[in-house]
């Protein structure tokens, strides 16, 4: 596993650590929507951390107490301790479960440019993947995050790449593979494809496709409904996979007065480019509901999350 150098390495080394740690204490813990998380961290008894799933997945403010030594010691290494103000402390990292895997990544609430968020559609993108057949020679995760979509099938792939701009994802994407006992698995800062050489008999994206007014890396997917970056994918893609190979990608789309626009897009894009057997569904009709009280959503009825899968002719 590739990775960084000085401080950096020290860093993920902390992490790993720090996730082993976690794991040997028997920690579980689904993340949920935003949304959903602000709502439990409101009630009177969630406003202290009590447990390591109060400060490591509820990411709620601690006395120094909570932690034990170990896991307190590996926090401050890996620079992730922030002081609160009122003698509390919260950590700058969260860690999540998803089936045998444990995966670290931003802490909540993920307001920064850089954060790299795992939820729920981290959930269903990794399902989604599981339902993809076969083995691979190469396997590429375009605007990786976590990095867990990649990690998801790297057992059965010989080499994986994972992909983002954002050099604080690479770090957790690192830290991910490492904990998780991954191999044949690089590291790379991309935008989409331009760094990333070769061909790949696998593509796999669930790439930021909000609006974002705040212009957060993991939510910002470009242009007026945020959906450029899914048609890149599709557009960029279809050109760098291998004779039948795969592309997956797990996004939103906007609809207005019934018509699906993101769907429109790559209709269009997937007759001019080399695919075939492509398929697109819709998974939930409506997410993210509260986006439609802001600006760049005015006049769309819906949100949809969808998937597009196709082969290479």
């Amino acid at each position: 596993m590739d990775g960084g150098d000085g401080a950096g390495e020290l860093r993920e080394a902390a992490l790993v650590a720090l996730g082993q740690a976690l794991r040997a204490e028997g920690y579980a813990f689904t993340t949920v929507t935003p949304e959903t998380h602000r709502r439990v961290n409101a009630r009177p008894g969630a406003r202290e951390a009590r447990s390591l799933r109060d400060v490591f997945g509820w990411s709620r403010p601690f006395r120094p107490d909570v932690l034990g030594a170990r896991v307190w010691a590996l926090l401050e290494q890996a620079g992730a301790l922030a002081e609160c103000g009122d003698g509390t402390l919260r950590s700058r990292v969260r860690f999540s479960t998803l089936g045998a895997g444990l995966y670290v990544h931003s802490a909540w609430p993920t307001s920064q440019k850089d954060a790299v968020f795992f939820g729920p559609d981290t959930y269903r993108f990794c399902a989604l993947l599981r339902q993809v057949p076969g083995t691979f020679r190469r396997v590429v995760d375009l605007g990786c995050g976590s990095g867990a979509g990649g990690l998801s099938v790297a057992g059965r792939s010989t080499e994986v790449v994972l992909a983002d701009l954002n050099p604080e994802a690479l770090v957790f994407a690192r830290v991910n593979a490492r904990l998780n006992g991954a191999q044949g698995v690089h590291a790379v800062r991309s935008d989409l494809l331009q760094e990333v050489s070769g061909a790949f008999d696998l593509i796999v994206a669930n790439p930021p496709y909000l609006a974002d007014e705040g212009g957060r890396t993991y939510r910002d997917g470009g242009g007026t409904h945020g959906m450029e970056l899914s048609v890149r994918i599709v557009r960029e893609g279809a050109e760098r996979l291998v004779s039948g190979g795969t592309l997956v990608l797990y996004t939103g789309a906007p609809v207005v007065e019934g018509e699906d626009l993101l769907r429109t897009a790559l209709e269009r894009e997937c007759r001019s480019a080399p695919l075939t057997d492509v398929s697109y569904a819709e998974l939930d009709p409506d997410v993210f509901g509260e986006e439609l009280e802001k600006a760049p959503y005015s006049g769309v009825e819906r949100i949809a999350l969808v998937a597009l899968t196709a082969r290479r002719v």
